[in-house]
């Protein structure tokens, strides 16, 4: 029911999203020429012709930037930050398709006031959808009563999670303890009874669902659970106890009537995706090479000036499959011995940085050369940021599931960047980034990072 109604729900809003496209021209048009009266020498039919061209450019930006997916856990500000990033995308796009198109009559004030207003009223309607099913929420509609069975620390924390979301809508009105419980309720839910009693509460009570959230010790008994839960009619949904083990996706193999779970889906196994990925990374970096070469040739220079030793600085890193590379940088330190340099955390005051140096990583511009190991293969444009085997020995001892990050090629620039954890920041929150990011790639969540990178990712106060 809950995934029927997200669906519904994102139908409407999908609609909703489209239709604001030719309303904001007509509009932005309007606003245009008829009240600032100015000289009108764009074609009518024309142009609207190629706004609803433009429709599908709309769907598939905020297909990327997560907006049809499940609103019961995503923050407002989630939302208004993605609608701003995509229309402004849509807008570098439309203006691509005039240029291109040499499309010369075509007014740049509309393209402005368009993305404006069609800004505008996408965010209207996603804050008018928000309010009504908060309202009705409130009213006791669109709610899931559930009824928790299991009083452990993985049932805790889903009744933990839901009072800290309501806006999920879930609703917990009952507990069933595993065993005999001495108190009468847990975490403030009444317990309702034990398991011994599970088909008569099912019996004399509604519930939208059932939670099996058991212990490992007591989910022998799920064997009697699903039967009586299903002879009611209720919906089942089990939080396994197992579930810090596998991803919120995770990936089902059948032999032969068998089901495995793959711990650790990763789409870039799949050789069409690595074919693709590769292509797109060199033509990128191809691109980007010859783009940025003005930039590079400046750095280069101002390094050799402002500091004795080499232009170039290679680092060991730990890549695809735990293999080594060297990774190269515009140097932005005094020249150092090699241990120090594999073995040396860099911070904020670090007295080995040169003045030009420290202005190059505040900018990224140390990071250009990449583009040369992106080419050569052993670096994408976009994954998890690689790091000094000496420090991968140390992560991996401290931080769970850190080597997992060396199941893709390492990025230029990654999902954990583009969201703040960057230089001295916490190796905990990058790696779970950086995990997000290989279990969910598509090539529309790179072209995203790599929006979102030239946005916000060159300068962060985090790079040392």
């Amino acid at each position: 029911m809950i995934s029927e109604n997200q669906k519904t729900l994102n139908r409407l809003q999908i609609f909703l999203d489209l239709m604001s496209v030719p309303v904001s021209f007509l509009l932005a048009y309007f606003f245009r020429f008829d009240i600032f009266n100015g000289t009108n020498n764009m074609e009518f039919d024309t142009s609207v012709l190629l706004v609803f061209l433009l429709m599908p450019v709309f769907f598939l930006s905020y297909s990327a930037f997560g907006l049809y997916s499940s609103r019961r856990t995503k923050p407002l500000g989630t939302d208004i930050a993605a609608i701003i990033y995509s229309n402004i995308f849509a807008a570098i796009v439309f203006s691509l398709i005039l240029y291109v198109g040499k499309i010369m009559h075509f007014s740049r004030y509309v393209v402005v006031f368009f993305t404006i207003f069609n800004t505008a009223i996408t965010i209207t309607t996603r804050l008018s959808i928000r309010l009504v099913l908060s309202t009705y929420r409130k009213k006791g509609y669109n709610k899931r009563f559930c009824l928790v069975i299991g009083t452990n620390e993985l049932s805790r924390r889903f009744i933990e999670k839901t009072r800290k979301h309501p806006e999920w809508g879930y609703e917990i009105t009952g507990i069933i303890a595993e065993n005999t419980y001495k108190k009468s309720n847990f975490w403030g839910i009444s317990i309702l009874s034990n398991l011994s009693k599970l088909s008569d509460v099912l019996a004399n009570r509604y519930f939208d669902f059932v939670v099996i959230a058991l212990a490992p010790e007591n989910y022998i008994s799920i064997n009697n659970i699903i039967p009586i839960c299903e002879k009611s009619g209720t919906r089942i949904l089990i939080i396994p106890y197992y579930s810090e083990y596998i991803p919120a996706k995770p990936f089902f193999e059948d032999l032969d009537g068998l089901p495995l779970i793959d711990t650790r889906y990763i789409p870039l196994d799949y050789p069409i995706s690595q074919m693709a990925k590769r292509a797109f990374d060199i033509v990128f970096s191809l691109f980007a090479i010859i783009l940025t070469s003005p930039v590079m040739l400046i750095a280069a220079v101002l390094t050799k000036l402002t500091s004795p030793g080499p232009i170039l600085y290679k680092q060991e890193r730990m890549g695809l499959n735990q293999k080594t590379f060297n990774m190269y940088k515009f140097r932005s330190m005094k020249v150092q011995s090699e241990k120090s340099s594999q073995t040396t955390w860099t911070t904020k005051d670090d007295p080995r940085k040169t003045k030009w140096g420290e202005f190059m990583r505040k900018t990224s511009i140390d990071e250009l050369p990449q583009f040369f190991n992106i080419l050569t293969g052993s670096m994408s444009v976009v994954g998890p940021r690689p790091e000094r085997p000496f420090f991968v020995s140390q992560f991996k001892e401290t931080i769970p599931r850190y080597m997992l990050k060396h199941q893709v090629r390492p990025g230029l620039t990654g999902w954990a960047q583009v969201n703040g954890w960057r230089g001295d920041t916490s190796i905990e929150k990058r790696i779970e980034h950086d995990i997000y990011y290989i279990e969910n790639w598509s090539f529309m969540f790179d072209l995203k990072i790599i929006f979102l990178t030239i946005f916000k990712g060159f300068i962060n106060k985090n790079a040392y």
